[in-house]
């Protein structure tokens, strides 16, 4: 089987800092790098890294080569990423001591896809194939249509949060992953609580409480505990959170036991400093103490 992920590829500018600036403030970072980035790709890495087939749909300018290269190297197809007259996508990220951080995104090549090249990419798809994407890329609804006519399943990772970007897809979705402020944003919006929406599965992570899967199906909910761990960097760590969610379902694990793996993927990758290069794979989740 398949995961298809239409999804952001960026460059991350990593500034550390003592503490997150305020309005106006100026603040000198300890340490700076670039590396690979985005939601679209962080998911791509973490899904790849967890064991499965995964071919990103995505857009890179001429100056983000390197990072269709890194993807690749770390498993992913890239046969589906093209090359845009627009700049690569690159997010500007503070991260303080305490492990929190800041960031300013810049779309640029994400928001140049064509529905034309998203069709060419699903021409394969089966209906055992997932469609993955989030909001940080154009031609969203196109993408979940064009998947859900061939009968994928269709997940959504609904961040940055766009209450509108969620209406637009809300029907389509059999998996909706959203943190407890979007999913409080969410219900603000449409007047729907969590276990009314019309999604089959949706899933609440909760920070260091966990997480929370709710099935609208029968109407149950179940809270699973986060793993006590320091962090050092919580970057990218939702986005490894999703992409093991829907690659333990997308190798058959039950849902329960596929949140489980992701949650400890979560809790390993904010012990690391960086995004996409520092994801783990699923031999270290497997061998984990934690």
């Amino acid at each position: 089987m398949t995961i298809f992920n239409l999804g952001s590829i960026n460059a991350d500018l990593v500034y550390r800092v003592p503490h997150l600036p305020g309005p106006g403030e100026t603040l000198a970072s300890a340490a700076f790098s670039r590396g690979l980035g985005g939601k679209g790709a962080n998911m791509s890495v973490a899904a790849a890294r967890a064991g499965s087939h995964l071919v990103h749909i995505g857009a890179v300018g001429e100056d983000g080569r390197w990072a269709s290269d890194r993807l690749l190297e770390y498993g992913v197809d890239t046969r589906h990423i093209a090359v845009t007259a627009e700049a690569t996508g690159h997010a500007i990220i503070a991260v303080d001591d305490a492990g929190e951080n800041l960031i300013i995104l810049h779309k640029g090549a994400n928001w140049a896809l064509s529905e034309t090249e998203i069709a060419l990419a699903l021409e394969p798809a089966k209906a055992s194939d997932t469609f993955l994407f989030q909001n940080e890329t154009n031609a969203q609804r196109a993408g979940a249509e064009q998947a859900s006519a061939k009968g994928l399943r269709i997940a959504y990772a609904a961040a940055p949060f766009d209450a509108g970007a969620v209406a637009e897809v809300l029907l389509l979705l059999d998996l909706l992953v959203l943190n407890e402020v979007e999913a409080a944003q969410l219900e603000e919006a449409t007047g729907t609580p969590p276990h009314q929406l019309p999604v089959r599965d949706v899933v609440i992570t909760l920070g260091s409480k966990g997480c929370r899967w709710i099935n609208t199906d029968d109407g149950t909910s179940q809270d699973l505990p986060a793993l006590p761990v320091k962090a050092v960097d919580t970057t990218g760590a939702g986005d490894t959170f999703t992409g093991y969610l829907v690659a333990g379902l997308d190798r058959g694990l039950p849902m329960a036991q596929a949140l489980s793996q992701a949650t400890r993927a979560a809790a390993i990758m904010v012990t690391r400093h960086g995004t996409a290069d520092v994801i783990p794979d699923l031999k270290d989740v497997q061998d984990s103490l934690l």
